[in-house]
């Protein structure tokens, strides 16, 4: 009974007891008053925190890796003189002086020691101010640069040194990757620890694009004007360092304005630097210093320019190296190309005349200037030498001098009647026939049945064939119309047959090319001056330039008449697809030919019209 009631008591008990007494002994069997343990810290901290060191750790690892693999991968830098470049092809015009330059044109290196302080004080002043206190990398400039361009919202200035410049320049590409900048800046320590301040800016200066195809100060100096480096002023220094911005969009032959601009805000950085006095610059930087070089010449010389490179590279073959080549063209002559072509460009369009070409000559087949087109940025096809259209009653002259040859007379009497051969009809352009003419009037007023009569009573394989002696290799058809300028020519090919004309009946080669030589001086080719012999009568072709000059004071050509004696024919092909003028005086041979590429009819338009008031200024603003 008493066990029983012993274990009644012991659940009132047990609640008590078991608020004091822990849910398990401790070890050994004995209890021991402990004090509450403070609160753990939380654990996502720790973790955090170990994450970040973890992380900055490998990043650390990971960014050496990278750098050690950006550096693996630099270029080649154990000589800084190798430089990969084009071929570079200078020519001269019949003067001496530089009109054009195709490939990179590098001039011979200059010390910076030899060349005008205030070149080297415009460079520093505008690319890089802190250029003599910093080691390759400007870190204040970087710090400047990166507030303003904050405070701007966009990028306005970079941090880049002239060493940076230089490295990218010479190693590196343009492209704007991680690893193009990486190794930039490792290349630019490099520079700085290798090579002097004074070496570095020589090399950048020796080697930076200046446009134009301008690679270095020397050939920027020769390209623009025409001088050595040596003797630059101090605005076409600082046009010169202008250029370095944009050198295609602020070429001072193409943007004057802009240009300009530029250089005067390379003199306001002369003056901030102390190399400048405000006055000065400000006189200065009123306008250009005047061109002189290739890039003073407008850009409708490349017609010719063109022309004349792809002729020296057929003479000097693929491996020749750089060529400098003196060609044949009149700076004079080419000007009046160019400014009759502006000048009547617009009275062509009203008519639907979209182009123009022409083509001047001394009488030995010397080019002496051209235009392929009325504007070379919108179309570099050549029609001077690569199109061919037919040239109407411009070809005439070459049936009529066959008949002088073959013992007609000016006076002889042709019948300018009806007449049909193999069953075609020749009409004359005014619908009227006149019956019986002299050779001479019937070439003058451009008779075309008595052409045609002309050309079956001696034979039309003869006037093929003087055609060949005079030098024409065109393909050129034998039919009844081939009198009549049927087969097409080019207006360089017949420039060359009416130089025939004026020389006196000697063969003629159109040439651009006086002298070919390399760099080094070594001549490649040089033009003779041999003249070939006539190869008709000396009666038949001085009765033919009078007939020519006949056309021009009493016939359709009389729009062209200068103030001196003036030979020359017109010529309209079918339709009005084609008017030319071709005609010379003591000096020199043109051709002029409008038309449409498309070969569409013209409104109207004859040799006698717009080819001869373009012909008679070009030869009047050539000069007598």
């Amino acid at each position: 009974m008493a066990d029983k009631g012993k274990q009644r008591k012991s659940p009132r008990r047990a609640p008590k007891q078991a608020a004091r007494k822990p849910a398990k002994p401790a070890a050994g069997g004995r209890r021991k008053n402990r004090r509450p343990a403070p609160p753990r810290p939380r654990r996502w901290g720790r973790a955090v925190g170990k994450w970040l060191l973890v992380t900055g750790i490998w990043g650390a690892v990971g960014g050496l890796a990278l750098l050690a693999y950006f550096a693996y991968r630099l270029p080649d830098i154990s000589n800084l003189s190798l430089q990969e470049r084009s071929r570079s092809v200078r020519l001269l015009d019949r003067s001496g002086q530089v009109f054009a330059t195709f490939g990179a044109y590098h001039g011979a290196p200059l010390a910076v020691d030899a060349l005008p302080p205030h070149l080297a004080a415009a460079l520093v002043a505008t690319e890089d101010r802190r250029f003599y206190d910093h080691f390759g990398i400007d870190v204040i400039g970087v710090a400047r640069a990166a507030m303003v361009n904050l405070e701007a919202g966009r990028i306005r200035q970079g941090g880049s040194t002239l060493t940076q410049q230089l490295a990218k320049n010479v190693f590196l590409t343009p492209a704007r990757t991680l690893e193009r900048k990486v190794q930039e800046v490792l290349l630019a320590l490099w520079l700085e620890a290798r090579f002097s301040k004074a070496e570095l800016l020589t090399i950048y200066l020796n080697r930076v694009y200046f446009g134009a195809g301008a690679y270095g100060v020397t050939a920027a100096a020769d390209t623009y004007f025409g001088k050595s480096a040596r003797a630059l002023t101090v605005p076409e220094a600082a046009l010169l360092i202008g250029l370095l911005k944009a050198p295609s969009s602020l070429n001072p032959a193409i943007n004057p304005k802009g240009a300009r601009r530029r250089m005067a805000q390379v003199l306001t950085n002369m003056v901030a630097t102390g190399d400048l006095d405000t006055a000065r610059a400000a006189r200065l930087g009123r306008r250009l210093p005047p061109l002189q070089g290739a890039a003073a010449t407008s850009r409708d010389h490349r017609y010719f320019a063109d022309w004349a490179f792809e002729r020296a590279l057929a003479l000097a073959g693929p491996e020749a190296g750089d060529l400098i080549v003196q060609t044949t063209l009149d700076r004079r002559a080419q000007a009046a190309v160019e400014a009759a072509v502006r000048r009547h460009r617009a009275a062509a369009q009203r008519r639907r005349a979209g182009q123009m070409a022409v083509v001047v000559m001394a009488p030995d087949g010397r080019v002496r200037a051209m235009a392929g087109g009325v504007d070379y940025r919108a179309s570099q096809f050549n029609r001077a030498t690569q199109a061919r259209r037919q040239p109407g009653s411009a070809f005439k002259p070459l049936v009529y001098l066959a008949a002088l040859a073959a013992g007609y007379r000016p006076d002889s009497v042709i019948s300018d009647q009806p007449i049909t051969l193999d069953g075609w009809r020749p009409r004359n352009y005014d619908g009227r026939y006149l019956g019986d003419l002299s050779l001479r009037d019937a070439l003058a007023q451009s008779r075309n049945a008595a052409t045609v009569r002309l050309a079956a009573k001696i034979g039309r394989r003869p006037v093929v064939d003087l055609a060949r002696r005079l030098g024409l290799t065109a393909p050129l058809g034998t039919g009844p119309s081939l009198s009549l300028g049927v087969s097409e020519l080019s207006p360089l090919a017949l420039a060359g047959l009416y130089a025939a004309f004026a020389n006196g009946g000697r063969p003629v080669t159109a040439s651009a090319i006086e002298r070919l030589s390399r760099a080094d001086g070594r001549v490649l080719y040089q033009r003779t001056a041999a003249a070939a012999p006539p190869v008709v009568p000396a009666n038949a072709s001085a009765a033919l330039r009078a007939m020519l000059a006949a056309v021009v004071t009493e016939g359709t050509g009389r729009a062209a008449v200068l103030d001196r004696p003036t030979y020359g024919k017109t010529g309209t092909s079918q339709k009005f697809r084609d008017a030319w003028f071709a005609g010379f005086d003591a000096r020199r041979v043109a051709v002029v030919w409008l038309g449409n590429d498309d070969g569409a009819a013209m409104d109207g338009v004859t040799g006698g019209d717009l080819p001869a008031r373009v012909w008679a200024d070009v030869m009047t603003g050539a000069g007598g």
